[in-house]
């Protein structure tokens, strides 16, 4: 363990202005605090908190930090708080500690939950100032060396797996590359342990039998470039255990097929050097296709810059190589720890002006709960990067695999929100389409547009989902509310009772609603019925109406009638509703404008709109306080296509098919699916769903297709 007057001169040798008496009464501090308690290992817990600040001290950090590390555990496992911490070290340290303190007396639902509100604290304290982060990063890479001490397999894999999921992206996100590959494979070590052996095995036979072949293509490179006229330092580098496997994963492929195990690096004075030392290297060497990536002109998110190539070297080996300066090479090793400015006066690394953290909290703010939060970071955070280019040549970053609406949320959530179209280097796409690297792209809008509930399928980034959800789900909930008045101000009606929203105030404990607006909503849900709440209000009513309403239901629904009267005066509007959200058009029966048709409201759906002689109403006959009077909009439609289904035999004759599909499309209809349900030598059996306007308008296509040639015979099925 650490002595206190070591790890003071390690921070004064990188710091000589750091704070000498704050650090040792940090340490001392510490010390007392955590007096005898042991860790798993059996060492005092205080060795914790010292090697702690021992690994920050290798990235040079500020002596706050230093202390934060020191103190960090204090408030959660002694007696010791916030404002003694505050009191005792300065403003600064205390929020630092409190960032990095985890959540002890909230209580949630389960681990995920607990994990991703731990997870959220520590983004919202990070977002202020990135340190945070990085004592969190120091703090988790000494517990995964200490894993094996902890006793519970299952505790174990956990932490093993939130290191994997979520810190080791964290590190990779500002640039920590040694400390994310030390955090991978340490869990990896955890979680896999037969892989990593046989990776680790196979790296040992591979040494043994190369020999000095690494000597022999560093010292041929070097002196290859010196005679060139270019000064640089050349090494090479084993992948870890973990990134290796990671790459036989993705592209499937065997250990001995792996052309970059060793990372021949090549390091020069100025970023001219590099380009002048790229060429000299694919002057000797022939390059392989499609393996070189610039990093200088187009850096990645974490600031990482480079130049990589791969070319068949000396010997004939096929190896990577990468180019880079110094300063480079020091921002790809410790990331944003380079950059890190000590002097009085100098600038400050903060963590907003990195905008995947910006991102972040956006998804933050749209998720509608902590396991959607956490979800969504991990698709943010974990994925490999694609850069596509603005029509205005801003660089634009995206996981692998994402499409053109993740490339529109990511210009701006505006941008998303209002896309209708889109172009990848001049030509009109789906906005489904995945981008490659290099595509430009150039997003079509307009302010009528709004998200559909299609985007969600294919959208990858954490932000596009997040915001997609969030729009859906404010959506859903407007419907669902105003459903609920009026659903709500019918049942009171009917009871000759006029709805009072001070009358529902008083209820609300009943109903788990912590509004009057909760409460519409959960009625336009379907998870409260209209009856239930004018029976809370009014507890001393009688249900002898609804039994009559259900002996009524249950005499006419087979007889194709409706257990309540069509009467627009009562019924529920149809116009304007979303169908998917609020209310939506039963498969059952295919409801469309001019059929007779009834509402019954469906937990989670809101209302399910069914024709009046839908057999599957059969099954609600006995629940009356469910049936809604509706009727369509005093057009007859409500603006939207329906689907209409019909059944048809076919001959099995050269162009009968053809015929079927020109005559609807002639008619104005629309094919949205097509299924042939029985065969035989001369006849098909099918059933056609057809996007039409409205009842006439499915008889009219009927009518002309029972006089087109090939089709035999032709109904309107609602099963």
């Amino acid at each position: 363990m650490m002595r206190q007057y070591e790890l003071v001169e390690r921070v004064r040798a990188y710091d000589p202005s750091a704070d000498e008496d704050a650090l040792n009464r940090a340490y001392v501090y510490a010390m007392r605090k955590h007096g005898a308690q042991r860790r798993a290992s059996g060492d005092p817990y205080f060795s914790h908190p010292i090697e702690v600040a021992g690994i920050l001290t290798q990235y040079k950090l500020d002596d706050a930090s230093i202390m934060c590390a020191l103190l960090h555990d204090t408030v959660e496992d002694t007696d010791a708080t916030l404002e003694d911490i505050q009191a005792m070290f300065g403003e600064e340290v205390a929020r630092l500690v409190d960032g990095v303190t985890k959540l002890t007396r909230l209580q949630l639902t389960s681990d995920t939950s607990r994990q991703a509100e731990n997870f959220r604290k520590l983004l919202l304290a990070m977002s202020t100032d990135i340190r945070v982060l990085l004592v969190k990063l120091a703090d988790r890479v000494h517990n995964m060396r200490t894993l094996e001490f902890i006793k519970n397999p299952e505790k174990r894999r956990r932490i093993a797996s939130e290191t994997m999921e979520i810190y080791a992206p964290l590190a990779e996100r500002i640039g920590m590359q040694e400390m994310k590959q030390d955090l991978e494979d340490r869990a990896f070590a955890a979680l896999n342990p037969d892989a990593r052996e046989s990776v680790v095995n196979r790296l040992t036979f591979l040494r043994d039998k190369g020999g000095g072949v690494v000597k022999q293509v560093t010292d041929e490179l070097r002196r290859l470039i010196d005679e060139n006229g270019v000064r640089a330092v050349v090494s090479g580098r084993e992948k870890t255990p973990y990134s290796i496997w990671r790459k036989m994963q993705h592209k499937d492929i065997a250990f001995e097929q792996l052309s970059d195990i060793i990372a021949f690096r090549v390091i020069v004075n100025s970023e001219e050097d590099c380009y002048r030392a790229l060429g000299i290297i694919h002057g000797a060497y022939p390059m392989v296709p499609g393996r070189f990536k610039d990093y200088l002109s187009t850096p990645k998110p974490n600031g990482y810059r480079s130049i990589h190539t791969t070319v068949i070297g000396p010997s004939r080996h096929r190896i990577e190589i990468q180019v880079r300066t110094h300063e480079m090479h020091e921002v790809a090793e410790i990331g944003v720890a380079a950059h890190w400015k000590y002097k009085q006066g100098g600038p400050n690394v903060d963590g907003r002006q990195y905008r995947w953290l910006r991102e972040l909290l956006e998804i933050m703010e749209h998720a509608s709960g902590p396991e959607e939060f956490l979800e969504h970071t991990k698709l943010e955070m974990f994925q490999d990067q694609v850069f596509c280019f603005t029509p205005k040549g801003d660089l634009i970053n995206l996981p692998g695999g994402a499409t053109a609406i993740d490339f529109a949320y990511a210009v701006h959530t505006e941008v998303g929100q209002r896309c209708i179209g889109v172009r990848v280097n001049g030509r009109m796409v789906p906005l489904r389409t995945t981008l490659a690297n290099g595509d430009q792209v150039e997003i079509l809008t307009s302010k009528a547009q709004t998200p559909s509930p299609e985007w969600e399928r294919f959208a990858v980034t954490g932000k596009a989902r997040a915001s997609i959800r969030r729009y859906l789900r404010n959506q859903a909930r407007a419907q669902y509310l105003g459903l609920g008045k009026q659903i709500l101000d019918k049942a009171f009606r009917q009871e000759n009772y006029e709805l009072r929203e001070k009358a529902l105030s008083d209820i609300l404990d009943r109903f788990r609603a912590d509004t009057v607006d909760d409460l519409y909503v959960k009625v336009g849900e379907g998870t409260v019925t209209g009856r239930e709440v004018v029976h809370a209000v009014y507890p001393g009513l009688k249900r002898s109406s609804g039994q009559r309403l259900s002996s009524l239901a249950r005499s006419l629904v087979g007889r194709g009638k409706a257990p309540v009267k069509n009467d627009p005066a009562n019924a529920v509007p149809l116009a304007g509703l979303i169908p998917g959200m609020a209310v939506h058009y039963a498969r059952c029966c295919h409801p469309l404008p001019g059929d007779r048709i009834v509402g019954i409201v469906t937990t989670g759906k809101g209302v399910t709109v069914h024709t009046i002689d839908c057999p599957q109403l059969e099954n609600v006959a006995d629940e009356p306080e469910r049936w809604l009077d509706l009727a369509w909009d005093a057009s007859g439609a409500d603006g939207h296509n329906h689907v209409g289904r019909l059944s048809l035999i076919l001959s099995n004759e050269p162009g009968a098919l053809a015929n079927l599909t020109t005559e609807i499309a002639r008619n104005k209809g629309n094919i949205t699916n097509l299924k042939i349900t029985n065969r035989s030598q001369d006849y098909f059996d099918m059933l056609v769903d057809v996007e039409v306007r409205d009842v006439r308008h499915l008889t009219d296509i009927m009518a002309a297709l029972r006089a087109t040639k090939g089709v035999n015979a032709v109904e309107r099925t609602r099963n």
